[in-house]
């Protein structure tokens, strides 16, 4: 069990650094001028390498997840692990949102501000910490 954990840590952490990073190139995106095409095209082939090893590093990680879950009943019934899916739920519900701003800014479609964006980066900070919170403190 505690390989399990230690490669779902391993691949929580690599996620969320993902998570982390790619709206920060959003709010660079956002703030690239119309005339400056080099530069947005090369912020847009940064993002979607990104969002794609992003991508593959949430899969094992969630897949470990639920193996804990499942396999060896960590939390099971625990109002902690409830609050925790949800989280797990937000994250990946976040995820897919980045992937949705990544295809706007493809189309060329974004109509968001850089403003708008830099807080937006912060959302998975907040996830993190909650879900680090209620798997070490069990506040419930």
């Amino acid at each position: 069990m505690l390989w399990v954990k230690s490669f779902h840590i391993v691949f929580i952490a690599s996620w969320f650094a993902g998570l982390f990073y790619l709206p920060r190139i959003f709010v660079n995106l956002a703030m690239v001028p119309p005339q400056s095409i080099a530069e947005r095209d090369r912020l847009l082939l940064m993002a979607h390498k990104l969002m794609r090893f992003t991508t593959i590093l949430a899969v094992p990680a969630i897949v470990l997840g639920l193996w804990l879950w499942l396999g060896y009943g960590i939390g099971r019934g625990s109002g902690w692990m409830h609050a925790k899916l949800v989280v797990v739920v937000l994250a990946i519900g976040y995820h897919h949102a980045c992937g949705r701003m990544l295809a706007k800014f493809v189309a060329n479609r974004n109509t968001r501000s850089h403003v708008w964006m830099r807080w937006f980066n912060e959302v998975p900070v907040l996830l993190l910490v909650a879900a680090v919170i209620l798997v070490v403190v069990k506040p419930f």
